[in-house]
C-alpha cells in the first residue's frame, strides 16, 4: 500500500461530496488517498462534473498529491479499490418526492427512512447495492464497502444476508450529532463525552453516558428532561419530549425517535407544510441542493462552503473519513457503524444487522457488548427488525405479499387496508425503478 489508497465514492455527483474530500485532504498524512474516484450514473453527469471540478479546486488548493478521477464507468473505477463508499440515490430527488407526499394522502407519515418512504427506498436502493457487492467480489475483493446510502440500517441487514461481499460496514451521522449535541448541552468539548449507543439505525439508544469516564447518565437524562433540551439535527422538526416520558424511558432517544414517540404531532406538521405549501422535506432539500450547486460552479470557490451544514447529513465525511482512517491505522478506537449483531446486543439475533459501539481494527468493526436492550425499548426494535429483515426478502425477490406484509408491519403504517392502498399507488409511481415486481 505504499503507493497509497484507491478510493472509489458511487454517487460521486452528490452535493456531499466536498465533506468527503475535505475530511481526506484534513488527513492526508495519516491516510494517503492518492486516487479517489467519483463514479456516477448519465442523468447525474452534469453534478459529477461540478462536484469533480470543486474537488479539484480543493485538492489543488492544499496542495496534495491526490488525483481525482471522474467516471459514469463504475467497474472501471472499482478495480483495485482500497475502499468504496455509497452515497446514492435511486430515482434521485424526484422520487424522495414521491416517497413524502403520496403517504400523506392516506393519512401516513412520509418521511426517506422511516414508514413507507424508507420502505420504497430500500426496495429501490438494496438490487443495485448488491449489484455494487458482487462487482466488488470481482474486481476488488479486499475492498472494504462504506455505506452511507439510507435506509442504511435495512441495507446492510440485506448485504449481511445476501451479498457473497462481506466486508461491508453501515454509517450514520447521528450518533456522532448526539454526542455533539449533548457536549453542548453540557457546556463541554465533544472528546470528553462518552456515549454507549446501541440499537439499529434511526433507531439507535444512548444506553449510558460518560464525561470524563463517569458515568452521568441519569443526571444527563434528568437535565435533558428539565431543560426540555432534545437532540436536533437538520431535517427533523424539533418538538420537545415530554419529560416524565424521557425519564421513565431511562435511555436517551434519538432524533429520529419523533417518528414513533410522537406520530400525531409529527403527521400534522407534515400535513400542515404539505396542504399550506405543497412542499415536502425532498422540495426544501431540491432548494438547498440548487443553491449549493450553484455555488459549486463557482471556479475561485476553493473549499466546502458552510451551506452545505444546512443538509441534515452534516458531519457525515468525519464519520466516514474517521472510519477508514481507523482501519487503515489499525487504531482500535470506539465508533458507532452498522454491523452484524454477533452477541453485542444480547436481547436480538446473532446474525441481524445493528448500530452499536465497536472497536475499529485493521480487520475492520468488532461489536462492543451492550448486553440487552431494556424493557421499555427492545419491543419496538424488535418490530422494526422484522419490518427490514422482511422488507429485504421483497426487494430480492419482488414478492407483492411479502412487501404487503413487511409496509403492514411497519408501527407507522400497522394497517393492512392501508398499506395496500399505498403499495398499489407507490408501485406504480416507482415502476421504472423497480423492475422485481412487475
Amino acid at each position: 500500500m505504499s503507493k497509497g489508497l484507491k478510493v472509489v465514492t458511487i454517487g460521486g455527483g452528490s452535493s456531499y461530496t466536498p465533506e468527503l474530500v475535505e475530511g481526506f485532504i484534513k488527513r492526508y498524512t495519516s491516510l494517503p488517498v492518492r486516487e479517489l474516484w467519483l463514479v456516477d450514473i448519465p442523468e447525474g453527469e452534469e453534478k459529477l462534473k461540478i462536484v469533480g471540478n470543486l474537488a479539484k479546486r480543493m485538492v489543488k488548493k492544499a496542495g496534495v498529491p491526490m488525483e481525482i478521477h471522474l467516471t459514469l464507468n463504475r467497474k472501471e473505477a472499482l478495480k483495485e479499490a482500497d475502499f468504496v463508499t455509497t452515497q446514492i440515490r435511486v430515482g434521485q430527488l424526484p422520487a424522495r418526492i414521491l416517497d413524502e407526499s403520496i403517504p400523506l394522502k392516506y393519512g401516513l407519515l412520509g418521511q426517506e427512512t422511516n414508514g413507507v418512504g424508507g420502505f420504497f427506498k430500500g426496495l429501490r436502493t438494496i438490487p443495485v447495492l448488491l449489484d455494487i457487492c458482487q462487482e466488488m467480489t470481482e474486481l476488488c475483493p479486499d475492498a472494504w464497502l462504506i455505506n452511507f446510502t439510507n435506509p442504511a440500517g435495512m441495507v446492510t441487514e440485506a448485504l449481511l444476508r445476501y451479498a457473497k461481499h462481506k466486508k461491508v460496514i453501515g454509517l450514520c451521522n447521528v450518533p456522532f450529532s448526539m454526542t455533539q449535541n449533548l457536549a453542548k448541552l453540557l457546556h463541554v468539548e465533544a472528546h470528553r463525552i462518552h456515549i454507549d449507543f446501541a440499537g439499529l439505525n434511526h433507531m439507535v439508544f444512548g444506553l449510558r453516558a460518560y464525561l470524563d469516564g463517569k458515568d452521568i447518565s441519569q443526571e444527563l437524562l434528568k437535565q435533558i428532561a428539565r431543560e426540555n433540551s432534545s437532540i436536533h439535527i437538520k431535517n427533523i422538526p424539533e418538538f420537545n419530549w415530554e419529560p416524565q416520558f424521557i425519564q421513565a424511558l431511562g435511555v436517551i432517544p434519538c432524533p429520529y425517535h419523533r417518528y414513533y414517540y410522537k406520530t400525531k404531532e409529527m403527521l400534522a406538521d407534515q400535513l400542515q407544510q404539505f396542504q399550506k405549501e405543497g412542499k415536502t422535506r425532498a422540495h426544501h432539500v431540491y432548494e438547498v441542493e440548487k443553491e449549493l450547486f450553484a455555488l459549486y460552479q463557482d471556479p475561485n470557490l476553493q473549499e466546502k462552503p458552510k451551506q452545505l451544514e444546512q443538509r441534515g447529513g452534516a458531519y457525515y465525511s468525519d464519520a466516514a473519513c474517521n472510519l477508514i482512517d481507523a482501519i487503515y491505522n489499525d487504531k482500535k478506537n470506539i465508533q458507532t457503524v452498522n454491523v452484524e449483531n454477533r452477541g453485542s446486543i444480547a436481547n436480538l439475533p446473532y446474525h441481524s444487522a445493528v448500530e452499536v459501539n465497536c472497536l475499529i481494527t485493521k480487520d475492520g468493526p468488532k461489536p462492543i457488548a451492550m448486553g440487552e436492550l431494556p424493557t421499555s425499548v427492545i419491543g419496538l426494535v424488535q418490530q422494526i427488525k422484522s419490518f427490514e429483515v422482511i422488507t429485504s426478502e421483497a426487494a430480492i425477490s419482488g414478492d407483492y405479499n411479502q412487501a404487503l406484509l413487511a409496509l403492514t408491519i411497519n408501527p407507522l403504517v400497522s394497517s393492512d387496508e392501508t398499506a395496500k392502498k399505498v403499495l398499489d399507488e407507490m408501485l406504480e409511481a416507482h415502476r421504472a425503478y423497480l423492475p422485481q415486481f412487475f
